[in-house]
């Protein structure tokens, strides 16, 4: 059984032959495939540019079982815990040569973790998948993928202890913008308008809360919190416009700027170039992650600094799909939930 995308919210669980295994690929039972707002996104409009043509089976952050092996497969055998990144650079591409594989120019995608069995491409194998450490559990590490990307972007700010970053935006990304930024020991504020999201927030670190229901400035809050100078770094994790514009309000003179939440196509901002220059304010963007950072991320999981009691709420069947992303696409910003085939 899987979960094939026809279109436009038209998503049906249904009947699949089991994927071919070719030489240097392996088979992967999938034992929690994880919700996230990318997923919501690709079901609301039916179709992903870059990863999903429909009809296609979809969903891309999991961990699982190895059920079989390619007979040039040496790095994994059936039986093992697995967890693989839903991508994997070519390595030699301009791009990849210069550290960016997340620019990769034929960075090869994989998708279909809401099934039964996935297919791990032999690139994937090769350089996006580990054996999972025995003391974490299979949603645990199934974090890894949306984390990896995270911390990218959190260290393409040049973090340091004792900065002070805002966050804006605390649904489960921007929750892990907190936590992180936390491990790394920064000073956190953090920005949403739900209480429930402005709650987690805190138990995650944030030591202060701004309400945009409550402050719809919070750039002028964020300053009073800051002797007027601004925050170290502004991270922007909703993907609208107007919070750009937050963003770039909120941080001090020589500050960062990441823009992490992806507006929807054909968005345009007009920032203030006085302000931008004048203040020598780096504005940065952040997509998807790479090798090393899934490596990290991995790592971060295992030693308990992120755990998925944090970021998953609730476990369901393959077959409520499609209940679960109408629920998803109704209550934006929930947590995850975690899909068990």
């Amino acid at each position: 059984m899987a979960a094939v995308l026809y279109g436009k919210e038209h998503l049906q669980v249904e009947p699949v032959a089991i994927p071919a295994v070719g030489p240097g690929d392996i088979l992967v039972r999938v034992r929690a495939a994880l919700t996230c707002g990318t997923d919501v996104k690709v079901f609301r409009r039916g179709y992903h540019a870059r990863m999903i043509v429909p009809p296609a089976v979809f969903g891309h952050e999991l961990a699982g079982d190895v059920v079989k092996a390619g007979e040039r497969v040496t790095e994994f055998t059936v039986g093992q815990r697995v967890v693989s990144a839903n991508s994997a650079p070519c390595s030699s591409c301009y791009f990849c040569l210069r550290g960016l594989q997340n620019l990769c120019e034929d960075l090869l995608f994989n998708n279909g973790a809401y099934a039964e069995f996935i297919r791990i491409p032999e690139r994937i194998v090769k350089s996006n998948t580990y054996e999972i450490p025995a003391h974490i559990s299979y949603q645990d590490a199934a974090l890894i993928e949306p984390l990896a990307c995270v911390l990218r972007g959190l260290e393409e700010t040049g973090i340091k202890a004792g900065d002070t970053v805002t966050i804006i935006g605390l649904g489960p990304i921007g929750l892990m913008f907190v936590r992180l930024a936390k491990v790394y020991g920064a000073r956190v504020i953090a920005i949403g308008r739900r209480k429930t999201q402005l709650d987690r927030a805190a138990a995650m670190g944030a030591g202060e809360l701004i309400s945009t229901a409550d402050q719809p400035k919070p750039a002028v809050v964020v300053r009073s919190l800051t002797q007027g100078r601004g925050a170290d770094i502004a991270i922007e994790a909703v993907g609208r416009p107007e919070t750009w514009h937050w963003a770039v309000d909120m941080v001090r003179r020589g500050g960062t700027v990441n823009f992490f939440g992806g507006c929807p196509n054909e968005s345009r901002v007009s920032l203030d170039t006085s302000l931008l220059h004048y203040s020598e304010i780096t504005c940065k963007a952040s997509f998807h992650h790479t090798p090393q950072h899934i490596r990290k991320a991995l790592d971060i999981v295992s030693n308990g600094d992120i755990t998925a009691r944090d970021f998953v709420n609730k476990e369901e069947p393959l077959t409520n799909l499609l209940e679960v992303m109408r629920h998803l696409m109704s209550h934006n910003g929930h947590l995850k939930t975690a899909i068990i085939p």
